[in-house]
């Protein structure tokens, strides 16, 4: 029998996985690789199986118990799987239910991490997730469920900086949900849009211009970044790399 190894693409371009993740990759004989992982990580593994596990929200998908059913089958016919998430395995990456399935089966397995969107995003934006004295804490938050109810902290109880995935086909709804949570009409937000990427678009907003981004970000994967790590750095403002609210990607930035 063999054994699962879980690695974290990154969120883009295949520069972004970690060395121990390439490392693993180019040991793999069965690849079981999610719809946003970059097609060029098959350079790293030529000579195995590529198996596409697609998981897209509010997409066509491959099933979850379909996913948990190969990666027992292929284990146990192969030496070394890999999974290979996009991000991180343990950020909205449905790892639970897969761990839980080997472990069922008797697998041995292991996880390697990855770069999350969330860090994408703050590293294209120049906008640190967490700053002194006022960014200590941050969330994470799938800003939509299957059912699709918005997912918004309560009043009272939100981070310094909150973090939104999966947040591009509802962003007038989310900055409605978030006021009515407490945060002010002038709070920061940045939406960063197939982060990660060299085709990725970053804008620049209030809550109360953050519905301006859906035509800049619809059907692109999404990240909004609300509070103290949406803020611009004091003395880089003027060479932001975000749009303002209402302008085009052209005008200001450059892939």
């Amino acid at each position: 029998m063999g054994r699962v190894v879980f690695i974290g693409a990154g969120p883009g371009a295949a520069d972004l996985i970690t060395l121990r993740g390439a490392r693993v990759l180019a040991q793999a004989e069965v690849v079981l690789f999610d719809a946003l992982t970059d097609p060029a990580l098959r350079a790293f593994a030529p000579d195995a199986n590529w198996v596409h596990v697609g998981k897209r929200g509010f997409a066509d998908s491959t099933g979850q118990a379909t996913i948990n059913a190969l990666l027992v089958r292929h284990a146990r016919e192969a030496g070394l799987v890999v999974r290979l998430k996009g991000g991180d395995p343990s950020v909205f990456g449905r790892l639970e239910e897969e761990l839980e399935a080997l472990a069922a089966a008797g697998i041995a397995c292991e996880v390697v991490p990855g770069v999350t969107a969330a860090l994408a995003a703050a590293a294209e934006t120049r906008r640190p997730l967490t700053r002194r004295g006022t960014g200590r804490s941050v969330t994470l938050s799938t800003a939509m469920t299957r059912e699709g109810a918005l997912q918004v902290g309560t009043k009272g109880h939100h981070a310094d900086t909150e973090v939104f995935y999966m947040a591009g086909r509802q962003l007038a709804a989310l900055a409605k949900r978030l006021r009515k949570a407490g945060w002010a009409a002038d709070t920061p937000v940045s939406v960063v849009s197939r982060a990660g990427w060299p085709d990725a678009l970053a804008s620049a907003h209030s809550l109360a211009t953050l519905g301006q981004a859906t035509v800049l970000h619809s059907g692109r994967p999404t990240v909004v970044t609300v509070g103290a790590g949406a803020a611009a750095v004091s003395r880089m403002r003027s060479e932001s790399p975000l749009l303002e609210a209402g302008q085009e990607p052209e005008e200001t930035l450059s892939a």
